[in-house]
């Protein structure tokens, strides 16, 4: 966050950022945050999920952080970009989303629950990218990098050690009767 001229940059592959800023009070903030990998459950927005709270938290953090440099909530809007997905698509008829996707939806969601105004955005494909966020213009700029390959035995190990995780905390979240 600043309410100086400055440029923020980050790395992003599925990760998300979201730019921020208050045109009005000159007031920039900029996260960068990768979601869990658990289940999306299909009877609640995504943005209220286990797997949305880390994006909550990353999003509240720059909003709050935003507000005590002086903005104003009704004058924040948003710039988006990340989410890639360097595996191939998948099926996803068992919940499982790749991170990138995953981090798109919810970012999109949150954005729209908060009643932010989504003014850019540049998700998804497989390339990772650079950005730099401009205080001086709330201009973004976004170099993509090259694209990778990934191997389909790769993508395997990955859902299935993601299916394996999901199933250990779902049975970790059943609360033991202490009470007797």
């Amino acid at each position: 966050m600043s309410n100086r001229r400055t440029v923020i940059s980050t790395l992003l592959g599925s990760c998300i950022s979201a730019c921020l800023y208050d045109p009005y009070r000159s007031v920039i903030g900029m996260n960068h945050f990768l979601l869990s990998g658990q289940k999306n459950a299909p009877d609640r927005p995504f943005y209220l999920t286990d797997a949305g709270r880390y994006g909550v938290n990353a999003m509240e953090l720059v909003i709050n952080g935003m507000l005590r440099l002086g903005a104003d909530r009704c004058h924040i809007r948003a710039k988006v970009f990340g989410g890639s997905s360097f595996l191939p698509a998948l099926d996803t008829s068992d919940g499982f989303f790749s991170v990138g996707e995953a981090n798109s939806q919810f970012i999109m969601e949150f954005l729209k629950n908060d009643g932010i105004p989504l003014v850019a955005y540049d998700l998804g494909g497989n390339r990772g990218r650079k950005i730099l966020f401009s205080s001086y213009d709330y201009s973004v700029i976004v170099r993509k990098t090259q694209t990778i390959g990934a191997a389909p035995r790769l993508l395997k190990k990955e859902k299935q050690f993601w299916l394996d995780s999901t199933s250990k905390k779902d049975q970790q979240t059943e609360t033991p009767d202490i009470w007797g």
